[in-house]
């Protein structure tokens, strides 16, 4: 399998198990502070993390080339979940999934200006299509005919910048550091910086409160360890349309967990997005080369 294709697969597999940390979030945000549930998922990553690399390879490659960018690319990933977990707290999981579908669009254009990577005007095109899908997906009341949708619709937005910011800096460390210290770094400043809120929002678990902060932890390590290997083998602007099947895991549990059913506007804001995610991820056709 080829470098490209191994990546694609990381990322189809990453975005699974994020939707499976999701839902886990969402279940227990009725019992617990957003700040705990955000404490224990980025905690339970570094300690997860540093487990298996001890265990597996007898080192910890904590050391970074570029400290910085890893802090600030761990910091964005806590925002982005802290804004998406008190999305979930008043919305769908399968709503606040589609919107949150903007941060694909945004990683392409980012991918494009910060990276230098090359963007085709089909993607671009992808992109604007994406971008429409969202804005069916937010309801807006001159297309539904109905009241302003619940205002926490919006926060996904947020994420969906936020994250888009941590897959560019994902892709960009991948050339700096090893992808084990990466992963490690993942959760190091954002469960640091979450310890500082514990005082204020800790409440002793149950026995199965206990069972689904560590599940948050291990999800999330599981899935950004994937994420972080799959950008080490693909470009960012091909592989962030692939989470646009995260929409598929979310609508099911959606269902089958919650009882939510999905609109019309959320299918079809999602239909829309999968469009432009196709315009963006279908391979260009590489031009013939001239006899010598």
């Amino acid at each position: 399998m080829s470098a490209i294709l191994t990546g694609v697969a990381l990322q189809l597999a990453a975005v699974a198990f994020f939707v499976a940390m999701d839902t886990t979030t969402k279940l227990m945000a009725a019992d617990y502070a957003i700040g705990q549930l955000i404490f224990a998922r980025f905690l339970g990553h570094v300690l997860l993390v540093a487990l298996l690399l001890r265990v597996f390879t007898g080192a910890l490659p904590w050391r970074s080339r570029a400290p910085g960018l890893q802090a600030v690319r761990s910091l964005c990933l806590a925002s982005a979940n802290y804004l998406f977990s008190h999305a979930l707290a008043h919305v769908p999981l399968a709503d606040a999934t589609a919107v949150n579908f903007a941060s694909p669009l945004f990683t392409v254009a980012m991918a494009a200006v910060w990276l230098q990577e090359k963007v085709s005007p089909r993607r671009w095109l992808g992109v604007a299509v994406g971008l429409l899908g969202v804005g069916v997906a937010l309801r807006p009341p001159f297309l539904t005919g109905g009241p302003l949708p619940h205002w926490a619709i919006v926060l996904p937005l947020g994420t969906a910048l936020l994250y888009g910011v941590y897959q560019i800096l994902t892709r960009k460390l991948a050339s700096v550091d090893d992808p084990r210290t990466t992963i490690l770094h993942t959760g190091l400043a954002a469960s640091a910086l979450s310890t500082l809120a514990q005082p204020f929002v800790w409440q002793t678990p149950t026995g199965w409160g206990w069972a689904g902060l560590l599940a948050l932890g291990a999800l999330g390590a599981v899935g950004h360890g994937l994420l972080v290997l799959a950008f080490a083998r693909a470009p960012a602007s091909l592989l962030a349309p692939m989470s646009y099947t995260q929409l598929i895991w979310a609508v099911l549990a959606s269902m089958l967990v919650f009882g939510d059913q999905p609109d019309r506007f959320t299918l079809l804001g999602a239909a829309i997005i999968a469009v432009g995610g196709l315009l963006v991820a279908w391979p260009s056709r590489r031009a013939p080369r001239r006899p010598a």
